[in-house]
């Protein structure tokens, strides 16, 4: 069986690939699997860091040949808003709910859900069933680099006052 230990961005190689890995976008994000490829094979994926790849990106085997990472087509609803400040109040208003979305500069997408369907449509959201890749902008809370760890900044969660006084603890 082949191993993966190195990748290449989308874009960056040429030739064609061996094969490919079709992978919905919450299998996208690995650091050690084993990947069952489009013509049966398998190959073990094994890096240093978790990766979270793209679309086109490409694994790179042992022997040199290279596999190209698929996103998967996923059940999705399209957001259109009414103008540009509609569709970033909407953005706004899913990222208030944690929600992943892939946002764009017409529309946004997410993931099928019901509740969040109507909520958009009682602001005045256009939502479509649509069923394409997903590409959610990666999170705030999304390590960065090579360390496995949330760095949440100013979003303390401590010990202030609604004044912004800080408070000791002992």
């Amino acid at each position: 069986m082949q191993h993966v230990h190195s990748y290449r961005p989308a874009g960056e190689i040429s030739d064609p690939p061996v094969d490919t890995v079709t992978l919905p976008h919450d299998l996208r994000h690995l650091r050690r699997k084993l990947l069952h490829l489009s013509n049966g094979d398998m190959v073990m994926l094994d890096l240093k860091d978790a990766v979270l790849f793209h679309d086109g990106d490409r694994l790179v085997l042992d022997n040199g040949d290279t596999v190209e990472v698929k996103s998967a087509a996923e059940k999705l609803f399209e957001i259109r808003a009414k103008n540009r400040l509609h569709l970033i109040e909407l953005a706004w208003h899913l990222g208030n709910r944690h929600l992943a979305a892939q946002i764009e500069e017409d529309r946004i997408l997410i993931l099928r859900d019901h509740v969040i369907r109507s909520m958009l449509q009682g602001l005045g959201a256009t939502v479509l069933d649509v069923e394409e890749a997903f590409q959610p902008a990666r999170g705030a809370y999304h390590a960065h680099g090579s360390h496995d760890h949330h760095d949440h900044g100013a979003h303390d969660h401590g010990s202030h006052d609604h004044h912004g006084h800080d408070h000791k603890h002992d």
